[in-house]
């Protein structure tokens, strides 16, 4: 049957009708909690220095394990310099010792060491996790601590001779790689140096790593004692932090932005996008750069291992206790949000919710759970496969916490420590602009972040 036509179609129409139109969508926009929450330090000069305390140094207390071809795992020997008594050790000795440790293979629920044994292995976790256990004066067991990947036990009583102070139990099946005191002792007779910092180790002077130098003080006295004298150390070399930098070339037609320019203005339409790619970089630079990343600097003492893989209300409640003065804000992955929100559920203590920057958030314990793209996953193989990571940290200078660092002013700034810079038109009628974003972070004392890792985000419960 023909259809006869009686008035003018809309699609015809169409061509002489206006249309509302959007600005540019952008999908790759996040909420970029990290760039909200944090206050900002305008930094006038370009660098920003940390002043602490002075600290008795300490590495980050991890052996990193290779493979050969053949598949073979060996310790890389100048990471046993994380041990206090070999920093100083000749790379030969060091290259010795690391080609004495053996591999040993454990199961699940396996006991590696137990409470009072002679400590005359060295362990290095190659993968796996294991708990260090304690019996209590009332005759229970409590956790004193989850290690994983990298970690070493027992460091003192290896080293001194001493029975295990705590059992260790594996949590999962894994690899380790142990070493036996006999041949710490062969090295230490035949090198002077590696006996004499070994002495040094076993009269105390090490116990100390990581602590602040103390402030000597009298209180409670009776009398009139002589009071102690004493001052406050500094570090003799503080940490710096220049503003880095996050770039592009931005390039507009001068047809494109002469003849199509209503009703966005083509240059601001560009501009926009390119700033939020730009800020995009910065978050995710900012979480994860290896100099000053977040994520990369967590000291040794602020890390917590899950117990069981997938991130439980206690697993958090641990991390609390690293960063408990004022602690300010999680970030984590939103799948790493919703495996706690499922751990949650199935033990009946769902978050609470909380509006935070306009949006409503997962709390745990009051503290906000922030999520991020930019929060990695590894890409390890076997069982730390497809794990991630949850930082906690608490925020701002006056807390000595973790801030962001911008420059206070720059030539040409279209916000805060981002600059537009035109750079002229070439032959080709093209319109160039440098935009740049100048930023760092900096955490101003080591207890101001903490980090759960080996975080596994694909265990589901059924409820049926």
């Amino acid at each position: 049957m023909n259809d006869h036509r009686l008035s003018l179609g809309p699609d015809a129409a169409r061509q002489l009708a206006t249309t509302t139109k959007t600005r540019p969508q952008m999908r790759g926009r996040t909420p970029r909690y990290l760039l909200r929450a944090l206050p900002w330090v305008d930094v006038d000069s370009g660098v920003f220095r940390v002043n602490r305390r002075r600290t008795f140094l300490l590495g980050d207390d991890r052996i990193t394990v290779d493979a050969d071809a053949a598949g073979n795992r060996r310790v890389i020997s100048e990471d046993l310099r994380e041990i206090p008594f070999l920093r100083e050790a000749d790379p030969a000795l060091l290259d010795e010792l690391a080609s004495g440790f053996t591999e040993v293979t454990f199961d699940a629920g396996q006991l590696l060491r137990n409470e009072g044994d002679t400590c005359d292995r060295l362990w290095v976790l190659v993968m796996g996790r294991a708990e260090k256990r304690v019996t209590t004066r009332y005759g229970d067991e409590t956790v004193l601590e989850v290690v994983g990947d990298g970690q070493f036990f027992d460091l003192d009583a290896w080293t001194r001779g001493e029975p295990m102070p705590y059992q260790v139990k594996a949590l999962t099946p894994g690899v380790a790689l142990c070493v036996e005191r006999s041949v710490l002792a062969r090295l230490a007779d035949r090198d002077e140096a590696l006996c004499a910092a070994l002495d040094a180790y076993r009269e105390g002077g090490e116990r100390l790593a990581g602590r602040e130098a103390p402030i000597e003080l009298a209180g409670g006295h009776v009398g009139e004692p002589e009071l102690p004298g004493t001052y406050v150390e500094y570090e003799d070399t503080p940490r710096e932090y220049h503003m880095t930098v996050a770039q592009t070339v931005l390039r507009v037609h001068t047809r494109v932005s002469d003849l199509y320019n209503e009703p966005n203005d083509q240059v601001r339409a560009q501009a926009d996008l390119t700033i939020q790619a730009l800020r995009e970089r910065q978050e995710a630079l900012m979480l994860n750069h290896p100099e000053f990343g977040l994520f990369h600097n967590v000291s040794p003492g602020q890390r917590v291992q899950t117990r069981t893989g997938a991130p439980t209300p206690d697993d958090l409640d641990e991390l609390l206790t690293k960063v408990w003065k004022q602690p300010g804000y999680f970030i984590a992955h939103p799948r790493a949000i919703a495996a706690f929100g499922r751990e949650c559920t199935r033990r009946g203590v769902p978050p609470v919710m909380d509006t935070r920057f306009g949006s409503p958030l997962l709390t745990w314990r009051g503290v906000p759970l922030l999520p991020s793209d930019k929060v990695g996953f590894s890409n390890g193989s076997g069982a730390a496969a497809g794990t991630t990571e949850i930082l906690l940290i608490r925020a701002g200078e006056a807390e000595q916490g973790v801030v962001g660092l911008r420059p206070s002013e720059v030539p040409d700034e279209v916000e805060p420590g981002l600059a537009m810079r035109n750079m002229g038109t070439d032959k080709r009628a093209i319109t160039s602009y440098l935009m740049t974003a100048y930023f760092n972070t900096a955490v101003l004392v080591e207890d101001a972040i903490a980090v759960l890792q080996n975080v596994e985000v694909s265990k589901y419960h059924d409820y049926s």
